[in-house]
């Protein structure tokens, strides 16, 4: 499916507005049926963890309420936000004062945020479960439960005999049985399902979209976070680096091996050729946060993730504190002497604009009932991240699972912002 806003002026804006008033229902019967155009706004509920200031339940349930720039021209989402359920009310919850000022409900279970009495009377449930307080495992990996809401919304699904498309923000899990369980839901009971990071969707400078079936024999991505546990920002690496390698020769076919690396290890693991110090350095070169000085004196507690693909493709992600705070890509394609590179631009809170590029695809997935992009992707990158996350803790050793054999084709357009990120006056 293309992106709907190729190209961001003004022209093109207002004739793609025109007829995105005209929506689908994303609803779809446990014998798949299909969409049916309709006129009226689509009915979401979400499910949260916590919603409150800068939270994505925030981010993205604002979008849907007040609407959102794009190209500096206002985008107001036809659908309307009926029930919201929050697992956790912190001192600084906003749904509860924000529900009667705009006219949405809050309920107490997921059940009764999809419809009263063991109803179904929602077009699209949206599952957004990232931040708030719950406690990480020996592996450090923040146990948020998303895969147990997941289920709460399966339960009413079976109980009705009937499905809806369902988003779900960031990983599917940070286990990988959990992860599979889900996807494997959405395909017993033939409901669209799409998760996933915004990083894949913002713009990127220069716009870099290779096309499909390009020979990437190696990727690279560079950032820096050191803000609770290196798991929450490891996963937008990987669906970083995961949205350029899926564009390779033969599309994605699996990953063989995975590995995660701390300190001095990473730097070795260079040396011996696991991965590129020249790539790093064109991705360094392409980054705006890129810090003065050489990286190995820089940075007190490199990470990496080496992902080894079951093609012999090679993909690495790197935690750099020190050296850049913004993700940039770099990679190497066969028999080209130079290489390819980007950056993921993430214009700063509190209005977050890469929010912006996820809602519109979000808006997509909702009037189609089906995802823009695949959501295998996301499934892939949960995969990796969790046995990452295992490597981690036993030194580093490499982890392998029949889990990672995941298959997939990427669309021809991924769905990214083009053009402006501000508007000019």
């Amino acid at each position: 499916m293309r992106n709907d806003f190729p190209r961001y002026d003004r022209r093109s804006f207002l004739a793609a507005a025109a007829v995105a008033g005209p929506a689908i229902c994303g609803a779809a019967s446990l014998a798949a049926e299909p969409a049916k155009s309709t006129r009226r706004r689509l009915r979401v509920a979400m499910i949260n963890s916590i919603y409150r200031f800068r939270s994505h339940a925030y981010h993205i349930g604002g979008r849907l309420l007040h609407g959102y720039d794009i190209e500096g021209f206002h985008h107001q989402p036809n659908v309307e936000l009926v029930r919201m359920y929050n697992h956790q009310y912190p001192a600084d919850d906003l749904s509860r004062a924000e529900s009667k000022r705009l006219g949405y409900e809050v309920v107490d279970t997921p059940a009764a945020a999809l419809g009263p009495a063991g109803k179904l009377d929602v077009d699209a449930v949206l599952l957004v479960v990232e931040h708030g307080d719950y406690r990480t495992n020996e592996f450090d990996q923040i146990l948020y439960p998303r895969y147990e809401l997941f289920q709460e919304i399966v339960k009413v699904f079976e109980s009705v005999g009937r499905a809806v498309p369902v988003f779900v923000d960031k990983h599917l899990s940070y286990d990988a049985t959990k992860a599979r369980a889900m996807f494997d839901a959405s395909r017993r009971l033939k409901f669209g399902l799409m998760a996933g990071s915004s990083l894949p969707v913002t713009w990127r400078r220069p716009e870099l979209e290779p096309p499909l079936d390009t020979p990437l024999k190696e990727g690279l991505v560079a950032f820096g976070y050191d803000r609770m546990t290196s798991e929450v920002y490891f996963f937008h690496a990987l669906e970083t680096l995961q949205c350029l390698m899926e564009r390779r020769s033969g599309g994605e076919t699996g990953v063989k091996r995975v590995r995660m690396l701390e300190g001095p290890a990473v730097w070795k693991a260079a040396d011996e050729g696991l991965w590129s110090w020249d790539l790093l350095a064109t991705a360094l070169r392409r980054n705006p946060t890129n810090n003065v000085g050489d990286v190995r004196d820089n940075v007190t507690k490199p990470q990496a993730i080496l992902v080894d693909y079951a093609d012999g493709t090679r993909g690495v992600a790197l935690n750099l504190v020190e050296q850049v705070s913004e993700f940039s890509f770099a990679g190497r394609v066969a028999e080209r002497d130079d290489s390819i590179s980007t950056w993921f631009v993430l214009p700063q809170p509190p209005a977050a604009k890469f929010f912006d590029a996820l809602t519109w695809n979000i808006e997509r997935f909702l009037r189609a009932g089906r995802p823009p992009y695949p959501v295998e992707r996301t499934l892939l990158t949960s995969t990796v991240l969790d046995f990452a996350m295992h490597s981690l803790k036993a030194g580093g050793a490499p982890q392998q699972s029949e889990l990672l054999d995941i298959s997939y084709r990427a669309p021809a357009d991924s769905g990214y912002f083009r053009g402006r990120f501000t508007s000019e006056g």
